[in-house]
């Protein structure tokens, strides 16, 4: 290759870093710019479902078709949600759910968006990508017997009676610090909040407002305000935080975000107070930016899993999320539970 062909080379290269450069917005500092509202729906799920094994992406129209088919389905349930809807049956029979509860919701709340994730031009089937099947890693057994005396208390077959007063230590209804975070507003339930931020049924915004010194992310799920310090170290390990303790650094046009000192009680369902999650957010244009992350607690998990996902600009805002405003669900639980414990204790005597 002669002097000529390597100048024009060189140009060409040049040239085409510019045209990169320019193509996504940038801050003061040079930096890409990540600020803006993004809405992170999908009916993509984060695990993929067993019976397509490794397989990590779909054909263009199989893509198109289970988005449709999932847009069908919610428009079916606006149609056929009637405010006006019957009540459960007294004490419930089992007709309102598998274990007998009343319920809350129908498919008018559900949000969680009408396209599936597409990433380099293809539809992905799950959001995580490691391991190669799509799915959690196997958990370890102490972290196994943590989640089922989670859900074998939350989808316990309400049979009318204080079954915990049977078992041993505290009971699940003994005051609101018993309840789960999620109904205490703490945090929102499924990690939607993060980290790692995944999709959950509703509430899917998020607000990302960035300066030299820090990011902040709004979550709209239960008003989380995550606030990630750049170039900085992480707190003392004896201080811990409901959403971990942040801190980011750019690796080119990639922002990182490592977080630890989580307590003890993750928004991340199983995980523990070890968990350590690093994130990245690289824009890809001026209308997304694609959110990677890759998730190690070696006290829940037998190894580290990863997944990625497109975050897609909406001119949407992001609206107060009140919780527990006109709540009396909350005071009904308890209420509830000390009127079984007496009705209980009432037939212990009798007997």
């Amino acid at each position: 290759m002669n002097n000529k062909s390597l100048f024009l080379v060189a140009v060409t290269g040049l040239l085409l870093s510019l045209l990169t450069h320019a193509d996504i917005q940038r801050a003061a500092d040079g930096k890409p710019d990540l600020t803006g509202t993004y809405d992170t729906a999908t009916v993509t799920p984060v695990q993929r479902p067993p019976a397509l094994g490794n397989t990590l992406t779909l054909s263009e129209e199989r893509g198109r078709q289970i988005a449709a088919q999932v847009a069908a389905v919610k428009a079916a349930g606006v149609r056929s949600s009637d405010p006006k809807r019957d009540a459960p049956p007294v004490g419930g029979d089992g007709s309102t759910g598998p274990s007998g509860n009343v319920g809350g919701y129908n498919l008018f709340w559900v949000d969680f968006g009408d396209t599936a994730i597409k990433i380099n031009g293809e539809y992905r089937t799950s959001i995580i990508i490691d391991p190669p099947n799509g799915r959690y890693p196997a958990m370890t057994p102490v972290a196994q017997m943590k989640m089922s005396k989670l859900f074998g208390q939350v989808l316990y077959k309400n049979e009318g009676d204080a079954w915990w007063l049977k078992e041993k230590g505290p009971g699940p209804y003994d005051g609101p610090e018993n309840l789960t975070l999620s109904d205490r507003c703490l945090l929102g339930f499924g990690s939607t909040g993060g980290p790692p931020m995944l999709p959950t049924l509703y509430n899917n915004m998020k607000r990302i407002v960035q300066t030299p010194d820090h990011v902040m992310i709004l979550v709209e799920m239960v008003h989380d305000a995550r606030i990630v310090r750049l170039n900085s170290e992480h707190v003392d390990p004896s201080v811990r935080k409901w959403l971990g303790d942040s801190i980011g650094w750019w690796e080119g046009d990639t922002l990182v975000v490592d977080t630890t000192n989580f307590t003890n009680q993750p928004s991340l369902y199983g995980a523990s107070g070890d968990l350590h999650v690093v994130e990245r957010f690289k824009r890809t244009d001026k209308d997304s930016l694609l959110y990677s992350f890759t998730v190690d607690d070696p006290k829940s998990w037998l190894a580290p899993w990863s997944g990625e996902y497109p975050w897609p600009a909406t001119k949407t805002s992001v609206y107060e999320y009140a919780c527990h405003e006109g709540n009396y669900a909350m005071g009904n639980i308890l209420r509830g539970a000390r009127l079984l414990e007496g009705e209980a204790i009432a037939g212990d005597a009798r007997n």
